[in-house]
């Protein structure tokens, strides 16, 4: 199956691990790319160095970063229209059980508008969107790989 795998930049490297967990198991599989974001010079920096930049910006409207920033949610939005399904990686930040930001909250209403399957490797978040999330029912695996079906 092609899955596109979405969460916080903060779990960069544990969506990486992911993805060669189901690549080994003979899925393809797209997430944001680790190397390739947009530096201020042009540069290709690191997934988290651009998450650093980007939480220095704060409200900075004139940061060079909300340049790039629009370009990157729009190449992952193309990303979850390619597959067959999303799968959520969603894990502990801020305080949050489970967490399911902003930018990851896009994408899943993206996925469901395109009527894919959503998979959330944990439980739904306790967060105010807590009603949104469930009226786009997906289907917690909590962890188990093998309930990834289409």
């Amino acid at each position: 199956m092609n899955l596109t795998l979405c969460g916080s930049i903060a779990f960069i490297n544990e969506m990486d691990t992911l993805r060669q967990q189901l690549e080994a198991l003979g899925h393809t599989v797209k997430m944001p790319p680790m190397q390739e974001r947009i530096g201020e010079d042009g540069e290709h920096i690191s997934a988290e160095e651009y998450y650093a930049h980007k939480k220095a910006a704060g409200t900075d409207l004139n940061h060079w970063i909300w340049k790039h920033h629009g370009d990157c949610i729009t190449m992952h939005f193309q990303k979850v229209e390619w597959a067959d399904a999303v799968v959520i990686l969603n894990l502990d930040k801020n305080g949050i059980a489970n967490y399911v930001g902003p930018n990851t909250l896009m994408k899943i209403g993206l996925a469901f508008h395109l009527r894919k399957p959503i998979f959330l490797m944990n439980p739904i978040p306790q967060i105010s969107y807590f009603e949104e999330l469930i009226g786009m029912k997906p289907v917690v695996i909590n962890g188990d790989l093998s309930l990834l079906k289409s």
